[in-house]
This record gives structure tokens, C-alpha cells and sequence, in this order.
């Protein structure tokens, strides 16, 4: 990928490609490891194809806006079919070596000595097969083209190389030499794109961010036993990634009764892990195997890192720490889970400060990607080694913070949702903004999202931050609010809620209750088109993000990218916030 931006250099992967097929020396791929993108294309052109079970296969192109380039698209079709073609090319989905052999992708999958097993098959040689490129697709029902169209579609939500890589397939169906042209011919001209860019983009700058300026040359500790304070949702969910990364975790809790809810909880989400076949009932077994839960500080004393996870008050969170600083020992790294809290308050008095830092989690914890690393004037390097290294452990998009309220994506979060206000104020209604930022490539808009996750931790912030007198203020959120709309948790919020049934129904109070407060307030509204909705809210994403990198807080623009993306559902597609407004001129 990093030779995209430039012509494409001798000799050509599709040659190659071709080549190998054509040989008149019969050609056995011996795989292991994972054989992705243009090495799958060089297997698949083999006449025999042998794996080590574990190896995983895959056409990801679709993941940084591309097709294949060397015939993928036009030989998966023709070794495994249409639908486990589309499955694989349209939504980057990895298959198994023993899943391929099943579709019919693989000769032999073997678990001992890979190459001896290679010469004993080259021992007893089978007859040379059709070459793939040569073999017709096998027959597949004419109406899944359109039912996996429309089901790509829905998903794709504006990306558009899912789209790209199903009309690729579709070209399987006339003789190779007419179909492979056309897929290069798209390949090379979807590497110019916007939506390439910004995907490929996305994929070098997750790397990046994983190794920020403050560790290097740092040496991590191993991290193996974890303690977590809290079993809530939060909690559990932390304690479910933890497990998941095959660490040893202990829940404490207030008392027994709460300490035996939190192993229900977790117990339920690998159970739920199970049921979608996400983990095996072996795996569950030993995952459990390496858990507990308590309501005794004492059972922290041999942890290596100490994480709390309890209501977000910073007289709480300190008594926590103090009690688990008399049992731990020195070295144990001590993580405060908060989102909007200063650490430096939370950790005062506690010994050895160079051992404390922010975890900030995402809910729920066990699925979202991002993790917050938030280091304080103390933190050592070695210690934020030590949770960079945790975060790639926990399959985790680690990204470093300074301390500001809400860190980096949280206040951005306050912005973006601060600027949706004004558009309400002056105009908009809340079911406008929502589906502006929806066709922008949100998976929902600030007012859905809102409901969705509560409206009582955001009202809270507001009461407790002092505010800039300068600062235009919207009071709407507040008295939605003080009607005890509190999100769909209550039935209703920015929008009504019936019968438990989750979709958003506009509501006539709240919607009148806007329209009150422009006419209150000599507010003349106005009528705002969804691109100039989207543009408004864009725009103060990137303003405020430059500022967090300005203030020292995030250490590049991509830091921000990653934690809108992987934090806050912002669309890959289009790189980040600041991706996007470097490339558009939405701010100079």
C-alpha cells in the first residue's frame, strides 16, 4: 500500500500472477501464517494449494476502498463460488484454512511439518487440475446478486468499494481475459480516490499512533494479573476484554451480593460470546477458569495493574485508590478508568505516582476498539509502555492523551454536541441533524446517539464545569433534562420510545420546547440543508481536534482521527475529522 500513490513498478503482480499459472512446472503454494490480499492471488494461481491449520485467507482490499488487482475478484468466484466469494471480497471477512478446504480453495490442510507434508503429497502427485482461471463459476441462485446488493448496501452506509468489489465478481462470469482487464482497470483507478486515500490513511495512521514519542526506548512490563474496582457494566466489560486477551482478572465489589452479580455479568457476555460463536465452550471454561470475584482489597495484593471502574466522582474514585495502594505492591500500575475527571485529583496523595496514569475504556468495553492511554506529569515511560503494550495484548487502538476535561474524544464530543445545539437554536430540529450526519456516514446522529447512551452523565459535566461567559450557551439539552428524559432507558429523551421498542418517534414536547426557546430568545430560525448541517458540525470537529493537538494534549492529527473512528463511529471511509478537512479545505 505504500507504493499506491506511485506508478506501478516492474514487473506488474497480475504478470506474476500469470506466469505462475501458466507454468509448465506444475506449482504446489505451501501457506501458513496469514495469506492475504495479492499473496492469496499468487496461491489461488498455483495448481495445488497447501495450508498449516491456523492460516487465514483473505481479499481485504475492500478495507482501504480497492478491488483486487491480480485476478482476486475474478478466480475466488471460480474456486469457491459466488456467495463465499462476495462474503470474503465484500466485507474483508478472513476465513480459516480449514473453512477455505471446505469451500473447496485448498488441496490439503495439514497440522504437523508443513514442507514434509508437501513432499509427500508431491510424492504421490494428483493430475494437474484445470487452471482456476480457466474453470467456470460454479452455478449459484440469480437472485443473490441482488439480496447480497441490497444487504451490502445497508452495511456500507456511503462506503462505496463494497459496491465496487461486488460488480468485480460479477464480471467472473464472462472468460477470464474479458473480466481481469476490467477488475485492473478498476483497481487502478480506485487507488486515486478519496475514499482510497483516506482508508489507507486510516490503516498506516492506526499503526503510527501505536507508538507515540513518549515510549520509545521505553522497555513495558509484563502485565498478566489485572484487578478491577467496579463489576458494573464497565467493569465486567473490562474484565471480559481482559479475559479475552487471557489475562487473569479479580473483581472487587462493595459486598458479596454485588461481587457475585459481577461474575454473573461477565459469565453472561462470554456466554453471549459462545452463542455467536465467537469462542468455544473450551475456551469459556478457561477464561472462567482464571477469574474471580471478591469484596476484599486484599485479593489485589499480587496484581500487576489495579483499574477502577465506579461511579465518576473524584471522592470515590481517590478512596478506591487509597484502598488498593495499602495492599498492592509499589510497581503495581495503578489506572483510573474516567472519562472526564483529572487524574491528578483522583491520584493525589497516593504513593509512587510514576505508576498512575488513565485507562479510559469505551462502553462496552469488550467490543470498542479504543483505548484512551491518559498520562499525568508523573506517569513513568515505562509504565505507558507497559499499557501500550496491554492494548495491543487486548487487540485495543491505543492512543496517547495529555489531561484536558474529557481528554481527547470526549471533548470533542462536548463540541460537536455543544454546535448541534446551536443548530437546534436557530433552527434545525433534532431529527434533521440526525439525518444529516447519518448520510454523512455516521451510524447515527448526535441526538439518537445521545438517547441511546443516556443523557444524565452529560447533564451531570455540565453542572459541574464552569463556564466560559464568553461561550454562547443553549440550555435546551437542560431542560429536556429537568422533564426526566433522560434517554431511551426512560422511555424518552430527544425523541419518544414505545412499547421498549428502540426506534426514535419525534416528539411533539421536545420539538415545540426548541422552537420555544429560539422565539425566548429572539432567535429567527432557519432552514438548514443536510450538507450545511454536516459542514457546521465537521468543521468544529476539526477546529477543536487542531486545538487539542495545538495544546499539546494529542501528539498529531492522526491521534485524533483514531479515537474518532474507533471511539466515536466516525466513518473510515473518510479518514477522520482531520483527514477530511485537510483534503476538502473545510478549514484552512
Amino acid at each position: 500500500m505504500s507504493e499506491f500513490d506511485a506508478p506501478p513498478a516492474l514487473p506488474h503482480l497480475p504478470d506474476v500472477v500469470q506466469a505462475i499459472e501458466d507454468s509448465p512446472v506444475p506449482i504446489i503454494a505451501l501457506m501458513h501464517g496469514t495469506v492475504l490480499g495479492g499473496g492469496f492471488e499468487i496461491a489461488m494461481a498455483c495448481a495445488w494449494r497447501i495450508a498449516k491449520v491456523g492460516t487465514k485467507f483473505g481479499l481485504p482490499e475492500v478495507n482501504v476502498g480497492l478491488v483486487p488487482g491480480a485476478g482476486g475478484s475474478q478466480r475466488l468466484p471460480r474456486l469457491i463460488g459466488m456467495e463465499g466469494a462476495i462474503d470474503v471480497a465484500c466485507s474483508g471477512k478472513i476465513l480459516t484454512a480449514n473453512e477455505l478446504l471446505k469451500l473447496g480453495g485448498l488441496d490439503l490442510v495439514v497440522e504437523g511439518d508443513l514442507k514434509a507434508a508437501a513432499i509427500a503429497f508431491a510424492a504421490s502427485l494428483p493430475e494437474r487440475p484445470t487452471a482456476v482461471s480457466l474453470r467456470d463459476v460454479p452455478p449459484f441462485d440469480e437472485t443473490l446478486m441482488e439480496s447480497k446488493r441490497r444487504a451490502i448496501t445497508a452495511r456500507a452506509k456511503g462506503q462505496h468499494s463494497p459496491l465496487h468489489n461486488l460488480d468485480a465478481l460479477q464480471w467472473s462470469a464472462q472468460p477470464f481475459d474479458k473480466g481481469q482487464p476490467l477488475e485492473r482497470a478498476l483497481h487502478m483507478k480506485l487507488r486515486k480516490t478519496p475514499e482510497s486515500r483516506a482508508m489507507r490513511y486510516a490503516f498506516f495512521a492506526e499503526r503510527a499512533v501505536a507508538k507515540p514519542a513518549a515510549i520509545l526506548g521505553a522497555t513495558p512490563s509484563i502485565i498478566n494479573k489485572v484487578t478491577i474496582v467496579g463489576g458494573g457494566l464497565m467493569g465486567a466489560g473490562i474484565a471480559t476484554a481482559m479475559l479475552n486477551a487471557n489475562l487473569s482478572v479479580t473483581i472487587i465489589e462493595r459486598n458479596a451480593e454485588a461481587a457475585d452479580a459481577a461474575y454473573d455479568r461477565v459469565k453472561g457476555l462470554l456466554e453471549g460470546a459462545l452463542t455467536r460463536g465467537k469462542i468455544s465452550a473450551e475456551t469459556m471454561a478457561a477464561r472462567l477458569a482464571v477469574f474471580r470475584t471478591t469484596d476484599d482489597y486484599a485479593d489485589a495484593k499480587s496484581s500487576d495493574l489495579a483499574i477502577e471502574a465506579v461511579f465518576e466522582d473524584v471522592t470515590v474514585k481517590s478512596e478506591v485508590f487509597a484502598k488498593l495502594a495499602r495492599v498492592v505492591s509499589d510497581t503495581t500500575i495503578l489506572a483510573t478508568n474516567t472519562s472526564y475527571l483529572d487524574p491528578r485529583e483522583i491520584f493525589a496523595g497516593i504513593p509512587h505516582p510514576e505508576r498512575c496514569l488513565g485507562l479510559h475504556f469505551f462502553s462496552p468495553a469488550h467490543i470498542m476498539k479504543l483505548l484512551e492511554i491518559v498520562k499525568t506529569p508523573d506517569t513513568s515511560r515505562e509504565v505507558l509502555a507497559s499499557c501500550f503494550a496491554l492494548g495491543k495484548r487486548m487487540r485495543k487502538v491505543s492512543v496517547l492523551s495529555g489531561i484536558c476535561d474529557g481528554f481527547i474524544g470526549n471533548r470533542m464530543l462536548s463540541a460537536y454536541r455543544r454546535e448541534a445545539d446551536y443548530l437546534l437554536a436557530d433552527g434545525a430540529l433534532p431529527f434533521e441533524v440526525d439525518a444529516a450526519m447519518r448520510a454523512y456516514g455516521m451510524p447515527m446522529g448526535p441526538y439518537e446517539l445521545q438517547d441511546l447512551t443516556g443523557l444524565q452523565i452529560a447533564w451531570a459535566n455540565r453542572k459541574r464545569q464552569t463556564r466560559d461567559a464568553n461561550q454562547r450557551y443553549v440550555d435546551i439539552a437542560d431542560q429536556i433534562c429537568e422533564l426526566g428524559r433522560l434517554g431511551q432507558r426512560t422511555g424518552m429523551g430527544w425523541y419518544a420510545y414505545k412499547d421498549g421498542n428502540r426506534a426514535p418517534i419525534r416528539d411533539e414536547i421536545v420539538e415545540s420546547l426548541i422552537i420555544a426557546y429560539s422565539a425566548t430568545n429572539g432567535i429567527t430560525r432557519q432552514k438548514f440543508t443536510a450538507e450545511q448541517i454536516s459542514e457546521r458540525l465537521l468543521a468544529v470537529l476539526a477546529r477543536e481536534g487542531a486545538a487539542i493537538v495545538a495544546d499539546g494534549i494529542a501528539e498529531r492529527n492522526a491521534d485524533v482521527d483514531m479515537v474518532q473512528i474507533n471511539g466515536y463511529g466516525f466513518p473510515r471511509w473518510r479518514g477522520g475529522p482531520m483527514h477530511y478537512a485537510e483534503t476538502t479545505g473545510l478549514i484552512r
